[in-house]
């Protein structure tokens, strides 16, 4: 990836938590659906069609999960 797009992706990445922080904050959605917003995300690049983006989709789903592991997007109580 290039820097540009490191950039982008962080600054995307960090809105997106931000998101799902205060949808749960606020009550909009429980801490479950963040959850399967996740999983279900990393599940879209985990079982992706083969092509030639096979790496990023690795390293995407890799990325979630450990997303998902650390609950970074998700205030644990």
């Amino acid at each position: 990836m290039t820097l540009p797009n490191d950039i982008a992706g962080t600054a995307a990445l960090a809105i997106c938590e931000s998101l799902l922080l205060a949808l749960n904050d606020h009550k909009i959605l429980p801490e479950k659906e963040i959850v399967g917003v996740l999983k279900d995300a990393a599940a879209a690049h985990e079982f992706a069609p083969a092509s030639g983006q096979d790496a990023l989709n690795v390293a995407v789903a890799a990325l979630i999960n450990g997303i998902l592991a650390g609950g970074n997007s998700v205030r644990r109580r």
